[in-house]
């Protein structure tokens, strides 16, 4: 009986032994999950300008150039058409899953319009449902109107009106 009780145990041996291998896989599959759920935490991302709490406040209409500047500080971009104008722009983006592409949540572009005394004439603060998609790859933006074919100038000639 020495011999079958021996056998017995090089037989329970194994699998003990795969019982704890399968105990400690599924530990490390727990805490794989766990650190991939971890790594799907949102993230926030701010791009461009900063507004500063009460900015806009301390610009009236006809503050100077200089005030805007020493208040807002520089413009993201400037244009020159009838007087100046300062654009500072922002975007908020968020991703809610890591690797995921990030999302606009938010888009604000604050223009301040001068006069051509470089007086502050009118301020605008643009946000996301003011923009329009355009689409950089392509470099063209859809117009309203009729779409034409290539068939089109074909039919206009061959009509008889």
């Amino acid at each position: 009986m020495t011999e079958l009780s021996q056998t017995a145990s090089r037989a329970r041996a194994p699998r003990g032994l795969a019982a704890r291998w399968r105990g400690m896989r599924a530990i490390a599959t727990i805490a794989l999950v766990c650190a991939a759920l971890g790594a799907c935490t949102g993230e926030q991302f701010q791009k461009g300008y900063i507004l500063p709490p009460g900015a806009l406040e301390q610009i009236p209409i006809g503050a100077s150039q200089d005030q805007v500047l020493i208040v807002m500080g520089t413009p993201s971009t400037v244009a020159t058409l009838n007087g100046e104008v300062f654009y500072y722009i922002s975007q908020r983006s968020e991703r809610k899953v890591a690797f995921m592409n990030q999302q606009v949540i938010d888009q604000r572009v604050i223009a301040v319009y001068f006069d051509r005394n470089r007086q502050v004439q009118r301020l605008a603060n643009y946000g996301l449902q003011d923009g329009k998609i355009f689409d950089f790859i392509s470099r063209t933006t859809p117009t309203s109107g009729q779409e034409l074919s290539y068939l089109t100038p074909l039919f206009k000639l061959l009509s008889f009106n």
